[in-house]
């Protein structure tokens, strides 16, 4: 079932790479797409009081804040402001008619008011098509929290057009290198609002989000050996989960909240073990000479994906939660690592290695292989919540930095700079 043509403009037959979403506004290839141009105009300033340089400053960046947002959506592109073609058209502001002719079928307006230390942004959302407003409505929160109202206002513009919620107030969770150490950061989805939140001098990779988000599981070597910890994202306190002897790590929480699958080594190699949330030890899942790592949980907690060595190369794998029905889904690549299942639970992205790290994407019959990024060297895929995008790193331009992409390889942005950045995680949306 497709979306409503006045959602996306759909292109002629027969181009290459076809592709359209369905109702829920996900990624599926169907036929030839185009995403719906939509505009955004200037914030426009409504109140009666005097307003500071940095007032102004603020709705500059609301306005170019929103097109971000709204571009980064793989269901539309942004229609820049043409004056150019505002001269040729004799127009003192651009009208309904004017992005018409400019091919944006959608159009935001905005106007903010500056009450005390608070910012008030209205938006109004109008089709070309009719020359009527679709929707408004009126957001405030503290000036200094501008980017998280904006990302509201984007959310709500893409619940309001596709249906589905944006992932706009999601964030990413992320290992950066601090001197000699490794630490964990958190930061908008957009790599804005960076945060660090562990600070002990040593090593903590692998971070994973709990389902309600308030939580990462990670690994840390902060007391020798890697062992398991719990962080609280509001007081970035953090609690030992599992310290047996030997390697502890790649933490996964399933889709309950109730379990934890993870990596030990306490009985010898690695394998993969079942945790409740206090890190007692529900079952072992795996039990083979060779070496089991990189659990993920499938959308539905029925399924865990992992990666073995068995057949003489690191592949990926599935197996019920049971550790039952276990089934080779890789056969491209030597080495192929760090699963993570599409939340439709229809795919599975990972890092292939051929003659660099690259990252693929699977379907879960191990069929339908596909190469989604090829150049430098690429890690640790993760799916966003809503299955439309993927953030991995990458030394693609020297530095290894985070980068968004999505579902298709398409629409790639560096979302981090300067830094060695590593093991990206996405938050799930906010309930």
């Amino acid at each position: 079932m497709l979306l409503s043509t006045t959602v996306f403009s759909l292109s002629s037959w027969g181009q290459s790479d076809p592709s359209v979403r369905d109702i829920r506004a996900r990624l599926t290839e169907k036929m030839t797409f185009e995403p719906t141009k939509i505009a955004v105009e200037d914030v426009r300033y409504v109140g009666i009081e005097y307003i500071t340089a940095q007032d102004s400053a603020i709705m500059r960046s609301c306005t170019s804040i929103l097109q971000s947002d709204l571009d980064f959506s793989p269901f539309f592109e942004n229609v820049p402001l043409d004056t150019f073609f505002m001269r040729h058209m004799e127009l003192d502001r651009m009208t309904l008619l004017g992005w018409k002719q400019l091919a944006a079928t959608y159009v935001v307006k905005l106007e903010a008011e500056f009450p005390r230390d608070m910012l008030r942004l209205r938006y109004q959302l109008f089709s070309t098509e009719s020359s009527r407003e679709i929707k408004k409505e009126k957001f405030e929160t503290y000036k200094r929290d501008y980017r998280a109202l904006v990302h509201q206002i984007a959310n709500d513009i893409i619940k309001s057009l596709t249906g589905d919620p944006g992932i706009f107030d999601t964030r990413i969770v992320y290992s950066k290198k601090v001197g000699s150490a490794s630490e964990l950061f958190v930061a908008d989805y957009d790599g804005y609002n960076e945060r660090q939140v562990t600070n002990n001098g040593s090593i903590n990779i692998l971070p994973s989000f709990s389902p309600d988000g308030q939580y990462v599981y990670f690994t840390s070597y902060v007391g020798g050996d890697p062992k398991i910890y719990m962080l609280n994202l509001n007081t970035n306190r953090y609690d030992l989960i599992s310290g047996y002897p030997g390697i502890n790590s790649s933490p996964a929480i399933s889709p309950d909240g109730k379990s934890i699958a993870c990596v030990l080594s306490k009985d010898g190699n690695s394998e993969i073990y079942l945790l409740d949330r206090k890190g007692d030890i529900k079952r072992r899942l795996t039990n083979s000479w060779t070496i089991e790592t990189s659990p993920i949980w499938s959308p539905d907690g029925r399924e865990i994906a992992f990666t073995s060595d068995r057949t003489g190369s690191p592949q990926i794998y599935i197996m019920n939660a049971e550790g039952l029905d276990i089934r080779r889904i890789t056969f491209e690549g030597n080495y192929n690592d760090s699963p993570c299942w599409s939340p439709w639970g229809d795919r599975i992205v990972y890092a292939g290695r051929d003659r660099n790290f690259r990252i693929c994407s699977v379907d879960i019959t191990g069929k339908d292989y596909r190469v989604l990024v090829a150049l430098g060297e690429n890690e640790n895929p993760k799916y966003s919540p809503d299955g439309n995008n993927i953030v991995f790193s990458s030394t693609r331009l020297g530095e290894k930095n985070l980068y968004t992409i999505d579902a298709f390889g398409q629409n790639l942005r560096k979302i981090t700079g300067g830094g060695e950045y590593s093991n990206p995680a996405w938050s799930p949306l906010e309930k």
